[in-house]
């Protein structure tokens, strides 16, 4: 597979089967905003109930939580991003290009490491290396500034005592407000964990690279929260890499062979985290951060502690110890998985093109088609074939065209299996033609039995 080119290939995909539009495309477009089509609903929608069921539902020691997007103000003091959660900006005087200064950077020197650089220690390596504008060739750039990526807005009727809030940047926080609630209201016992999966924003300049990163992504995050002296923290840290790892190449169907570990270095992280990992998956684009992991101490529900009042400890129930837990935090874009499970499921095949999804994420199961729309009783058989299975299966419908066209129109889609209902289905067998995406193949198979049959084909 051409990896340069594999990029425009599924952007084109998209749009064309309905998975991922440009969003206010009647008015131009607004950079960095994506909306999710007919058929890209449904596959976000799968990965996010995956992600879901794996680390939420499927376990003993994790609970649930849907919290605001807009929160108290002082959540983002407390946590840090008012003041520090920013990148550094920097614009082309002639053309008007406008990036992000490690990102320029390391596209002209690859080698080049710049995590925890000032600005004037990044405007001192553009103008040493007299690094030009990509987009123009100029070399005449802004110096380089810091911008916060909080979506500031405002709450009240009365525009003159309106409050500045900002739109959540992270999941995370809501969590630890919610911390004291969800042990008062639940019988959880350390160690434990919290996820909760919604919308997030960020106002950063992005480089274009579909809905890798965007204004708006659905994130998905858990708190883990454990007494450090009870359990040791690499023992879990590397348990959760596991878990993680499972989920990608187990549960998303993602090839190992296009997935790596990368370790921050002491500049690149945090400085409240002992340690931070990114699960990388290798877009078209190289390998990129897919799924974060960090060991973030106490710091969190110490900060607002100091900065609500409020006691956010944890007492043992059987020894009667007081401490602040400590916790490990996975976190992910669900956007950004469904980006990596269109790139590694797209396959071409001689004179077609199918997304090799695993049946579990598919946007539908099964597609049903009369062979002929215009005639009345193989509409009518497909329709009764289409009822009887959708109470079980995500289930399309398609007569446009001929059948052919229908298939290849499926494949794109990713759909497993088609069923089409010929005049021998009606007039001699009751048996339909179920086609399958991957091999081809087309056993005739009865109708009273397709039920039983997709269920253990989709196993």
């Amino acid at each position: 597979m051409d990896q340069n080119g594999l990029m425009e290939k599924i952007v084109s995909l998209c749009k064309r089967r309905g998975f991922v539009f440009p969003s206010s495309e009647i008015y131009g477009g607004l950079a960095n905003a994506y909306e999710y089509g007919p058929a890209g609903v449904e596959l976000k929608k799968n990965i996010a109930d995956a992600w879901w069921q794996f680390f939420v539902r499927g376990r003993q020691d994790m609970v649930g939580l849907d919290s605001s997007i807009i929160l108290h103000p002082k959540t983002w003091e407390a946590s840090g991003h008012v003041g520090s959660f920013a990148d550094a900006m920097i614009d082309c005087k002639n053309c008007k290009y406008r990036t992000r200064a490690d990102h320029l950077i390391e596209e002209a020197l690859p080698d080049m490491k710049v995590e925890g650089k000032t600005e004037a220690e990044l405007d001192k390596i553009i103008q040493d290396h007299k690094i030009k504008c990509p987009d123009c060739g100029k070399f005449d750039w802004t110096s380089v500034r810091r911008f916060n990526l909080l979506f500031e807005t405002k709450i009240g009727i009365v525009e003159e005592s309106q409050s500045k809030v900002y739109l959540r940047g992270e999941t995370a926080q809501g969590i630890f407000l919610s911390f004291k609630n969800i042990l008062d209201s639940t019988r959880v016992r350390l160690p434990f964990g919290v996820g909760q999966m919604g919308k997030s924003f960020r106002n950063e300049i992005t480089k274009g690279n579909f809905i890798f990163r965007t204004l708006e992504f659905e994130q998905a995050e858990i708190e883990y929260f454990f007494d450090p002296e009870a359990a040791d923290w690499e023992e879990l840290f590397e348990t959760w890499k596991k878990q993680m790892w499972q989920f990608v190449t187990k549960t998303l169907g993602i090839k190992e062979e296009n997935l790596r570990w990368r370790a921050h270095s002491d500049e690149e992280r945090s400085f409240y985290s002992k340690r931070t990992e990114d699960m990388e998956y290798n877009f078209p684009f190289g390998f990129k951060e897919l799924w974060g992991l960090a060991y973030r101490t106490d710091y969190d529900l110490k900060q607002h502690m100091k900065f609500s009042g409020a006691d956010l400890s944890y007492t043992d129930p059987q020894s009667g110890k007081k401490i602040v837990p400590h916790v490990i935090e996975p976190a992910v874009g669900i956007n950004r998985l469904m980006a990596m499970v269109l790139l590694d499921a797209y396959r071409e095949d001689e004179d077609r093109v199918y997304l090799a999804l695993p049946p579990r994420l598919a946007p539908y199961k099964v597609a049903v088609f009369p062979l002929l729309s215009n005639k009345p009783q193989l509409v009518e058989k497909a329709k009764e074939i289409f009822g009887m299975l959708a109470p079980h299966f995500t289930t399309a419908w398609d007569d446009r065209g001929n059948v052919g066209k229908r298939y290849y129109s499926q494949d794109e889609i990713g759909t497993p299996f088609c069923i089409t209902v010929d005049f021998d289905t009606v007039e001699k067998d009751g048996c339909v033609t179920v086609r399958n995406r991957d091999t081809k193949e087309q056993p005739r198979v009865k109708i009273g039995e397709l039920k039983d049959y997709i269920s253990n084909a989709l196993r």
